[in-house]
């Protein structure tokens, strides 16, 4: 992990896909089964379910990952390319530990592996686990450039997909979204297809729209600009109750209302844990208070960013007496950690994020208005994020530790000084993950560095879009200009 420099983030090994050679990529699967094994969940003879997204690196470290399993004795087990939650789906109900090759929603010089357990996410002492692993290359197996010398072939892939569309018919039913005309912006998400057939099996016409031929990084917490401007036209070019699509592993979901306009992901969490009638709902402190003020639930939890941090935080409410525990993360993607039960169908839970369930919920809850109808039912606050690209991670670490450093009235202090121009006092300060600062007039700026990226995360949160929009690019703007991270500790403008 020092030499090649792909380390964890906040969801499994993410690298350059320069550094990711299939030598690191073979130590980094036989690590995951190795510490498996001393918990006495992979022996050989196991099998072990593999899947990957689109991006061009996929193939061949899928094909070094399944080299891995087969000289620990085991039995790699090919899902094909298809969504994260797919091959979740199948390998919890199997028993069977998995991973999955995707960088989601980076760019394609970028990629990573998501390990799971037999029965859920790996998750941060897990992490730490798989860390302490000896792991043995053998002799000969790798050229000097890290490649595998003779690399094979990987497995005829088997059906997870099927399994998948049943699972939201099923519980949904045939004719839930029957008479909706719903577009499809399949990019180069993995599930484009299976989405598509989705809609299709809940009754809705699904309209492909924007499908790629290259990989394009959708990240469905920062929406590009030409994201926003193709749903928009689309909307105005034809009839379209809703436009749904994913990121590159289709585990994070982008619903438009009928106008073209993306939801914000973690509105979309509130609006399906409402519509699945949660009684505990988790989410990272980055997600919109809206949560909290929509007065919807019992009991509410905040955790750092990522979704082991969720998932371990959704485990604790179950164990507290939660009985209908969700959880959700700013973009979008939703984990469900117990089964539903409603009308005589019951939805299995899936303690993964997954695109589909939280943009089937909430078209089929909007029924018969429409998106921007049940929108409405909310109160008025909105989230926008955005992030500084390239940005080398020493910045990020030495901007939070300028931020954090000394007690509460100096980084307060500190904090005015830099922001008060353009938000006012400082009414507190929250450090669970990044440094988030919620002002007096009610407005909320958090900056985080990326878990996976060399990029620095800003969240805005006001009472309106042109608010929170307006107040993140003031935000980043301030940032560039007097560059804080080069600073040693003393306020802004001293």
């Amino acid at each position: 992990m020092t030499q090649s420099g792909v380390a964890f983030g906040t969801s499994g090994a993410r690298g350059l896909v320069s550094a990711m050679t299939d030598r690191v990529c073979y130590g980094y699967t036989q690590g995951f089964l190795l510490y498996l094994a001393g918990l006495g969940e992979f022996a050989p003879g196991t099998q072990v379910a593999l899947a990957g997204d689109l991006r061009p690196s996929t193939p061949r470290i899928l094909a070094a990952c399944a080299e891995a399993v087969r000289d620990l004795g085991a039995e790699p087990v090919f899902c094909g390319y298809v969504p994260t939650p797919a091959l979740a789906l199948h390998a919890f109900a199997e028993g069977i530990p998995s991973l999955m090759v995707t960088g989601s929603h980076i760019p394609a010089d970028r990629n990573g592996i998501k390990f799971y357990r037999p029965a859920g996410e790996v998750l941060k002492d897990d992490e730490a686990g798989m860390k302490e692993q000896a792991v043995t290359l053998p002799d000969g197996k790798f050229t000097d450039e890290g490649m595998l010398a003779v690399p094979a072939p990987l497995p005829e892939p088997v059906d997870v997909e099927t399994a998948y569309l049943a699972r939201y018919r099923d519980f949904f039913g045939a004719d839930a979204l029957a008479g909706l005309r719903i577009g499809v912006y399949q990019h180069s998400a993995v599930g484009r297809d299976i989405v598509t057939r989705i809609v299709e099996a809940l009754g809705a016409e699904a309209v492909p729209l924007g499908r790629a031929d290259s990989f394009i990084p959708v990240d469905t917490e920062a929406v590009r600009p030409e994201d926003i401007a193709l749903a928009k036209a689309w909307a105005a070019e034809q009839p379209l109750d809703a436009i749904v699509s994913t990121d590159g592993d289709s585990d994070r979901p982008l619903l438009a209302d009928h106008t073209g306009t993306w939801l914000r992901g973690d509105v979309l969490g509130v609006l399906c844990a409402r519509a699945l009638g949660a009684d505990r709902v988790v989410t990272p402190v980055s997600s919109n208070t809206v949560l909290e003020r929509s007065g919807s639930f019992a009991h509410t939890l905040r955790t750092r960013i990522g979704s082991p941090y969720v998932i371990a935080a959704m485990n604790q409410a179950r164990a507290d007496g939660g009985t209908r525990v969700c959880g959700y993360e700013a973009n979008g993607g939703f984990l469900l950690g117990d089964a539903i039960a409603k009308d005589g169908a019951t939805l299995t839970a899936l303690p993964t994020r997954d695109a589909v369930l939280p943009m089937l919920a909430v078209i089929h809850a909007a029924r018969p208005g429409t998106l921007t109808d049940l929108l409405a039912t909310l109160p008025p606050r909105v989230t926008y994020s955005d992030r500084l690209q390239d940005f080398p991670v020493e910045h990020s670490k030495a901007l939070i530790a300028m931020l954090t450093a000394g007690d509460d009235a100096a980084q307060k202090a500190r904090a005015e000084a830099l922001f008060g121009p353009i938000a006012g006092p400082i009414a507190t300060i929250d450090r669970t993950d990044g440094f988030r600062m919620t002002f007096t007039g009610g407005a909320v700026i958090h900056l985080r560095p990326s878990g996976n990226a060399p990029e620095l995360r800003c969240y805005t949160e006001a009472d309106s879009e042109a608010e929170a929009t307006a107040l993140n690019r003031a935000a980043l703007a301030l940032l560039l200009e007097r560059r804080p991270w080069e600073t040693t500790g003393a306020p802004a403008g001293a």
